[in-house]
């Protein structure tokens, strides 16, 4: 078990970021996310809550909040919804300064989002074909300037399948990411959260995209047992990948694990990856773990499975994903990142999915808490 009290985030010297560009890139889509707000299902609401939802964004912020300095790119509609998206950026720490403007009749994309309650499943609608940010394109984005000082570069699968949700003729944010490539500075790696999704595109057509975008320029890959098996047929040490698509698995060995993790970095070249796992007991009680390996065979995996009490858990993998780059970036993306990057990462998602919405609001105090909690207890009653 990992000595989880010999890291304490709240007392990391960021120094060596003060006075230089971002350290952390990151581009793609923002929705404008509609939740009932009355009680009522979408379709009688007449009152919603208005946030903000996405991967990379969510991401950003939550790094930002970490003390991580973070810029976020997107291409928006000049108008209430987009300036609103760039405000909460912006409030949150997270450099604005390359958004791409779009004329204010263009199209910003939307979520339609139901909270569930067992039996009831949550349910999402995207509206987000022809949206301006799925035409962010290559020679729009000063890339030298906005990549200067970056040490970790980041993309999603979602943003690749836009076009073919899309129907375009072209990927133009495949376009913008390979002209990003040809600029990124000596030293920079790039991440990616594979986060396949069926509302966007085909496997055929994600792995079309995906597969060499992933072999040819992506260091860190997180992802999920689930997505490598659907796309991939990849199983996960004992467990076939039929097994894991039909949900029929049991518990799930440090052996198993680490078999998979060593195929993921064989079949894509990568140098680290980092897997998720969610056990959804019922709609407001889920279990989570995560685990991590790079391509010398250090591996790290949750302490243990821990209880989340579930208020909204959209949102909670890119929580993760920003606690577990805090750790490689503030470790220099060494053994010790990784394994400070799952406790981190975990203690981050478990405190988000307690708050209604997408975004991290939450600070390294609360993070540390939590992770001080898991080793010597919590809840104790104190005097007043």
């Amino acid at each position: 078990m990992p000595d989880i009290l010999k890291y304490d985030i709240t007392k990391d010297n960021l120094d060596r970021y003060a006075g230089r560009g971002p350290a952390f890139v990151t581009f793609g889509e923002t929705m404008v996310r509609d939740t009932p707000a009355d009680g009522e299902r979408p379709e009688r609401t007449r009152q919603v809550h208005l946030s903000m939802a996405g991967s990379e964004y969510t991401l950003a912020i939550g790094l930002a909040r970490l003390g991580i300095p973070a810029s976020y790119i997107t291409r928006v509609p000049d108008n209430p919804y987009g300036r609103m998206l760039r405000n909460i950026a912006r409030e949150n720490g997270v450099d604005t300064s390359h958004f791409v403007w779009a004329p204010k009749t263009e199209p910003i994309g939307r979520f339609i989002y139901e909270i569930g309650r067992t039996p009831r499943r949550d349910t999402g609608v995207y509206q987000r074909m022809f949206s301006a940010a799925s035409k962010l394109d290559a020679g729009m984005v000063d890339w030298q300037a906005a990549l200067k000082d970056c040490r970790l570069f980041h993309t999603s699968g979602i943003t690749f399948g836009l076009a073919a949700h899309s129907r375009y003729e072209r990927n133009y944010l495949l376009a913008a990411f390979e002209e990003a490539m040809a600029h990124k500075p000596d030293g920079c790696l790039v991440g990616m959260d594979f986060n396949y999704r069926a509302t966007l595109w085909s496997p055929e057509q994600a792995k079309a995209v995906l597969t060499p975008l992933v072999t040819d320029h992506i260091d860190v890959l997180v992802t999920t047992i689930e997505d490598m098996a659907k796309l991939y047929g990849m199983g996960c040490g004992q467990y076939s990948a039929r097994q894991i698509d039909d949900g029929d698995i049991g518990p799930i060995e440090d052996d198993d694990i680490r078999a998979f993790a060593a195929d993921v970095c064989a079949r894509f070249d990568t140098k680290i990856v980092a897997i998720t796992i969610r056990y959804p007991d019922s709609f407001e009680q889920h279990r989570w773990e995560s685990a991590a390996a790079d391509a010398d065979g250090n591996f790290f995996r949750s302490p243990a499975v821990k209880p989340v009490t579930l208020w909204d858990r959209l949102g909670g993998g890119d929580t993760w994903n920003a606690g577990f780059y805090y750790g490689l970036l503030t470790e220099n993306f060494s053994p010790a990142g990784i394994e400070k990057g799952i406790l981190v990462g975990d203690a981050a998602t478990r405190l988000k999915q307690t708050l209604l919405f997408d975004l991290p609001i939450i600070d390294k105090a609360e993070i540390q808490a939590l992770m001080k909690a898991d080793v010597t207890g919590g809840g104790k009653r104190t005097a007043r």
